[in-house]
């Protein structure tokens, strides 16, 4: 029997992963091959990707390919969005790309309405989300520091069409990832010029742009032949990861909501056309490409994030908690006794994650949290009521009912947090795949290599390979209305 093995690169802020997707009739196999981190470097106050780092701990995974003997049909990257890098004339990378959480960002988007064009203005145009890492104000804030590596620049390469690059030598722009970056107009499918006049630089610094499943090119001769596994085709699937992760949201129908949970939780729906009026913008929610030329309407929220941070502390203080061991210390805390804004600009990179959770309680009223257990059952709960605020703001402007709730990615292998989630929406939640970026990446290379139709026979698939777990609500919302009026107070602040 013919076997057909893709290779998907699924790249976060703080890890990647190389996973090999088998199709097997109408089923498929997922096999993590190989796993490395990915940091941030600060260099003079400075944050950068080591996106070289990162192209060597690809090699390493192709080299396993060669060494295996894995006949590999196609190559798929996706990672976050809105980070760019910059290339001369000669192709050569002129710096390593800047990092969304570098602050040379922070106050920018006000001085850029102020100065060239209006907060509504650009949202008109975009139907993006507001933040001040978004590409559209780096460019801007390199310009007004006469940043060398772009004054020298002759293309920008967002970060899964860079790694493209560096393996094929062929340059695209690929639509979801950089649907993300403030430029688009999403319904031409365009980089607006106006905004790239604004930023002050030319139209032509940025490629083409062309739709998941466009097939970028072949590694390049020697890539190849030092990794052992030959002219293989790389292609450009959703390179935004939380496009590929909904690409495989396994359902036979649109009336469902969707959360990818991980560092970020992007909450929102997925409709034909964007969603721009008053309301979305005054509530900032944005409107980023997926599969098929969809739109990806939804809200980000700052996510796993905080526990991240704080596992973080509590590891180098001698305190390596696994999850259960976290989960079991938070059954122990009281309920409800502290809850925070996710989204709150404090969260965003604090030089200490407690402190700042802290400071925020007191700020508002609250004791600080006690105990690990305290800190994470402030997290969680948080968390669930965003979900339920942002939810309400969906179903009121969704096009269609929404039925239920997926939760994909890391958040989806988290029970106390989805039978939480269920209980505060009041809506079934049906958690996995846990590995819906993967999946959706390899799947759109089969696509693409013509084992499968379209999006909905994509997700049928996955509905036949594993049944997701479903959480029904098991007790009313009225045992949270106290607290969830409590949030509500914190986030309208």
């Amino acid at each position: 029997m013919e076997v057909n093995t893709f290779l998907s690169f699924d790249i976060g802020a703080t890890s990647g992963r190389a996973v090999l997707m088998t199709i097997l009739k109408d089923q498929f196999e997922m096999k993590e091959i190989h796993r490395f981190s990915n940091k941030i470097l600060e260099i003079q106050g400075r944050y950068y990707w080591d996106i070289y780092h990162i192209y060597q701990e690809l090699k390493e995974a192709l080299c396993y390919c060669g060494k295996e003997k894995i006949s590999l049909r196609s190559i798929g990257i996706d990672t976050w969005g809105v980070d760019f890098g910059l290339l001369g004339a000669d192709g050569v990378l002129l710096s390593l790309p800047r990092a969304y959480r570098d602050p040379f960002t922070e106050g920018v988007p006000e001085h850029f309405f102020q100065q060239q064009i209006s907060q509504q203005d650009v949202y008109k145009k975009t139907g993006i989300q507001i933040m001040n890492f978004n590409s559209l104000f780096q460019l801007y804030q390199m310009k007004q520091e006469k940043y060398s590596p772009l004054e020298q620049a002759d293309k920008a390469l967002f970060i899964p069409d860079l790694l493209s690059y560096l393996l094929t030598g062929n340059r695209v722009c690929e639509y979801t990832d950089a649907s993300t970056a403030q430029l688009v107009n999403p319904y031409t499918k365009t980089m607006d010029p106006d905004l790239l006049s604004a930023a002050g630089v030319s139209p032509s610094l940025f490629e083409k742009i062309v739709y998941p499943g466009t097939v970028v090119g072949t590694l390049t001769e020697s890539l190849g032949r030092e990794t052992g596994v030959g002219p293989v085709p790389v292609v450009a699937v959703a390179g935004h990861d939380t496009a590929s992760a909904v690409a495989a949201v396994p359902t036979t129908d649109r009336n469902f909501a969707y959360l990818s949970s991980g560092t970020w939780s992007l909450m929102g729906i997925e409709t034909d056309e964007p969603i721009i009026s008053e309301e979305s913008f005054q509530e900032n929610f944005t409107n980023e490409g997926g599969i098929d030329g969809t739109i990806r309407f939804l809200k980000n929220i700052t996510g796993m994030w905080l526990l991240e941070r704080c596992r973080e502390e509590w590891k180098r203080e001698g305190n390596d908690y696994s999850y259960a061991e976290l989960l079991s210390l938070m059954e122990k805390a009281t309920p409800f006794r502290n809850l925070v804004n996710p989204n709150a600009p404090c969260f965003s990179n604090p030089l200490d994650m407690r402190n700042a959770i802290c400071q925020y309680c007191q700020e508002n009223g609250q004791q600080k949290p006690s105990s690990v257990g305290q800190y994470v059952r402030c997290i969680f709960e948080s968390l669930a009521f965003s979900y339920r605020k942002v939810l309400g703001f969906l179903e009121h402007v969704a096009p269609f009912p929404i039925h239920r709730l997926h939760v994909i990615g890391g958040g989806a292998k988290n029970d106390f947090l989805n039978q939480l989630i269920a209980n505060v929406i009041q809506l079934p939640v049906v958690a996995g795949p846990s590995e819906a970026t993967a999946v959706g990446n390899g799947l759109i290379q089969a696509r693409t290599a013509g084992f499968i139709h379209d999006r909905w026979e994509m997700r049928r698939l996955i509905l036949s390979s594993a049944a997701p777990k479903v959480f029904v609500p098991q007790v009313p919302f009225s045992t949270y209305e106290r607290a969830y009026k409590k949030f509500l107070s914190l986030t309208s602040k």
